[in-house]
């Protein structure tokens, strides 16, 4: 009998509290809500755009697609009309691999895949943008075909399913607000023009943070590509002196799976070379940066922003 009237009582009491405003015990807080489709166009409806230019280049068919009247196009960085597109023409299947990163407050989706031309493998970069009517208003493409096209051609990386660190979906208590993870993700590019480690400046790498460049190894646990690139943080920048500064054109943020992907390129000059330009991706959640994942190409001098403005409102590091 003791023990009802005691917890009647702390009933009534916390009943008491609540209603004079006093919540009681802390509860966690709810995780944030899915990123708000500007467009009406959802995750879903992003990657469907990026799997009808694949399959619409597959199938020499690109005039299918839903597109908006100002469309703008890209192929490695020169602009013209779709029914110019030389991908249309080559593309003869569809591989496995496909990365996708889903923006879906700014309505753009980024996509490597393999694809091949007569049995030659690609890795192909797909940018695409739509428009308030979900039609696609900006398509960027970008071809690797060989170490020539981007200094390095791991094919082997991408024959299967994209790598497991860029995979892995986080709980929604461990991402970062979109403008946090944008911040963690800066460090990246800042360290690259501005300092000999990335641990120079505080980069927040996770211990077993690692980096492929075009499907290579090139830092974190297992890399034998130069002394010291086994730990990413404290692996020398020494080749980034002589590329110059990074520019970056572009930021984008898959807010669900916790990836910030960046268009970047440097400043190399000199007579008849080109410049090194990347579609850079890193994984961020519980405040750090997991892994780091680049489709490199080379472009010439003229075309190293990709054809495209840099975006509003980036500070370049």
């Amino acid at each position: 009998m003791r023990r009802s009237v005691l917890a009647l009582s702390l009933i009534v009491c916390a009943s008491i509290a609540m209603a004079a405003g006093h919540p009681g015990p802390a509860r966690a807080q709810p995780a944030a809500g899915p990123a708000v489709a500007a467009t009406g166009c959802d995750r879903e409806c992003l990657r469907w755009k990026v799997s009808e230019v694949l399959y619409a280049l597959a199938d020499h068919d690109l005039a299918r697609l839903a597109v908006a009247p100002d469309l703008r196009v890209t192929e490695d960085g020169v602009e013209k009309p779709l029914a110019k597109v030389g991908l249309a023409r080559s593309v003869t299947k569809l591989r496995g691999y496909r990365q996708d990163i889903i923006d879906v407050r700014a309505g753009q989706a980024v996509a490597g895949a393999m694809v091949e031309e007569s049995g030659a493998p690609v890795l192909l970069v797909v940018r695409v943008k739509v428009d308030a009517q979900q039609r696609l208003s900006e398509i960027e493409l970008v071809a690797t075909r060989s170490r020539a096209d981007g200094l390095i051609f791991n094919v082997d990386a991408y024959s299967g399913a994209p790598a497991e660190a860029m995979a892995y979906a986080p709980r929604p208590d461990q991402l970062e607000p979109r403008d946090k993870a944008i911040q963690i993700a800066m460090y990246y590019p800042r360290g690259l023009s501005n300092a000999k480690t990335f641990d120079a400046i505080g980069t927040p790498f996770a211990k077993d943070a690692y980096r492929l460049e075009n499907g290579n190894l090139m830092a974190g646990p297992g890399c034998t590509f130069n002394p010291g690139c086994a730990d990413i943080g404290s692996q020398p920048l020494t080749i980034f002196e002589r590329l110059g500064r990074v520019t970056v054109r572009q930021v984008l943020v898959d807010e669900r799976m916790g990836i910030v992907i960046m268009r970047l390129s440097w400043n190399v000059s000199g007579p008849g070379s080109d410049k090194l330009t990347a579609w850079e991706m890193f994984k961020v959640y519980d405040g750090q940066i997991h892994m780091v994942q680049a489709w490199i190409r080379l472009l010439p001098p003229a075309l190293d922003l990709g054809g495209w403005p840099i975006s509003p409102g980036i500070t370049q590091p």
